[in-house]
């Protein structure tokens, strides 16, 4: 009977130990977590602020003038305008992920909350990514169509191909190097997050 009570005992401490080791685990991958999750929420702050600056700064609106080409103006402006828009958008849900992590209370809502995260950071550079070559393939018709410099080209359909292959191939170099961009600057964090989460998903089971 003693002998009984001494294995009880020692399971009890067993039990307790592995639930104190179970909650610090937690504490320890919610405050990585969250940290991470504000550093998301920081970079795409200061990424806006870069873009905004740039755009404040680099006044174009002279150069269209000079080629006649004012209608690129309103188009910039209200693209601008619209990405902008769009971008913040993004930050605020950045920022909800933000306080919804630093508040959860527990492994699974903040499981959840990871896999939200993860989510909202990989629309965000899709959409990134999608916006530039829209806006780039709108810009380029529009060049096409509306500058006369251009229009004199299309007459010369061997010089028109080999122009248009040139765009194009910069394109799609500009957007290969935004997504490796986005691969390094966020993946790295990303990957921090899905490293949590798999550490919760032991707790759990």
């Amino acid at each position: 009977m003693e002998e009984l009570n001494l294995l009880k005992k020692d399971w009890q401490k067993a039990n307790a130990f592995e639930q104190i080791s179970e909650l610090e685990i937690y504490k320890m991958l919610h405050k990585k977590s969250s940290s991470v999750v504000r550093w998301i929420l920081i970079i795409s702050i200061i990424e806006f602020l870069l873009w905004t600056s740039i755009s404040f700064f680099g006044n174009s609106d002279e150069s269209f003038k000079k080629i006649n080409a004012d209608f690129f103006i309103t188009y910039f402006k209200y693209i601008t305008i619209l990405n902008y828009a769009i971008t913040a958008v993004f930050i605020y849900f950045f920022y909800l992920n933000y306080k919804n992590i630093s508040a959860g209370d527990s492994t699974k809502q903040l499981m959840k909350d990871i896999l939200k995260t993860r989510k909202t950071v990989k629309y965000y550079v899709w959409y990134n990514l999608t916006f530039v070559f829209i806006f780039s393939t709108i810009s380029f018709i529009m060049m096409f169509t509306y500058i006369p410099e251009f229009e004199k080209i299309e007459s010369n359909n061997k010089l028109f191909m080999i122009i248009i292959c040139i765009l194009i191939i910069i394109m799609f170099v500009f957007l290969g190097l935004i997504w490796l961009f986005y691969k390094l600057l966020y993946g790295i964090l990303l990957k921090k997050l899905n490293s949590n989460y798999l550490e919760l998903k032991k707790i759990e089971l």
